[in-house]
């Protein structure tokens, strides 16, 4: 069974690399650029601070929100 699958993501135009790591400069987040779809691959609520990362679920929601009133006026 194959677990991932390796993709370019760094020549992918439909990709936006969001987050990169600061020690090694591996991605840690991109953005679908065609899809209401983003993620980060890291814990954002954890360390260092509580607030940090607080603009990620803030745009997750406001996403939902979009899409709840895109369906509405469709």
């Amino acid at each position: 069974m194959k677990y991932y699958e390796y993709i370019d993501i760094e020549n992918n135009k439909d990709v936006e690399v969001t987050h990169v790591h600061l020690n090694d400069n591996t991605i840690m987040g991109i953005r679908v650029k065609n899809k209401k779809a983003f993620s980060v691959q890291y814990h954002p609520e954890a360390s260092p601070g509580p607030h940090d990362s607080r603009y990620l679920f803030d745009e997750f929601v406001e996403m939902i929100k979009q899409d709840q009133l895109e369906a509405v006026t469709n």
